[in-house]
């Protein structure tokens, strides 16, 4: 599943999808396009993440960057309408080697960046980190689908974060192997999470964050 076979589809059904549906498909369709067309690790994870959060992001007056809890309520609606099996299937079959390196590496772990920055209650960091993997392992024992995603993706926003905010260098020799394992991993993600919210267009998938104005509106609010 790919832009080309998801847009194909989002082209026959727009017109049916409700406002803010369609706008969230229209631009995560938009940047997962442009993620497919990188040749590098950085640039396909970060056009992934973007895909993602159009996907996802609430408009919330002044507070629009994406949290743990908003991501987490995402990704359990998800699972809940996923009835094919999209997720398990990934997680299960195709995943589970790399999900277990990136939950025991403690570099996309945020407390143990938390204690290098010397931030205060972060001093217990590694054993915050062994109840953190004991808790992945045995969700992943369970298999228990919409906590590994969480998870996971607590993770890669650590990721996110030492790349959008120039912690990393452009295909640098640090990190790579966690950048490579999340690009591929949010490029077989973000088309299910696509795919998922165009089969259920009445789900209730919230305000889009800066939806789009009429065309005059600049100029009457100037």
């Amino acid at each position: 599943m790919d832009y080309r076979q998801l847009k194909a589809r989002q082209r026959t059904e727009r017109d049916n999808y409700p406002e803010n549906l369609g706008l969230r498909v229209h631009r995560a369709l938009s940047w997962l396009n442009r993620a497919e067309q990188c040749d590098d690790d950085d640039g396909r994870f970060i056009f992934l993440w973007i895909a993602f959060n159009a996907a996802y992001a609430h408009e919330t007056g002044e507070k629009i960057a994406p949290d743990g809890r908003r991501v987490e309520n995402f990704i359990f609606k998800l699972v809940s309408l996923d009835s094919s099996g999209l997720f398990s299937q990934l997680i299960w079959h195709q995943y589970s080697g790399p999900i277990r390196l990136l939950l025991a590496n403690p570099f996309v772990y945020q407390p143990f960046w938390n204690f290098q920055n010397n931030l205060p209650g972060y001093n217990n960091w590694s054993a915050k980190f062994e109840k953190a993997k004991k808790e992945s392992n045995k969700a992943l024992s369970d298999q228990n689908t919409a906590t590994v995603l969480t998870i996971v993706f607590s993770r890669l926003y650590t990721l996110r974060n030492q790349l959008i905010h120039g912690g990393a260098t452009f295909a640098g020799q640090v990190n790579r192997q966690q950048v490579g394992d999340g690009a591929k991993f949010l490029g077989h993600v973000v088309p299910c999470v696509i795919k998922l919210m165009m089969d259920n267009p009445k789900a209730d998938w919230g305000k889009a964050c800066y939806p789009v104005q009429p065309d005059d509106y600049s100029v009457k609010y100037l």
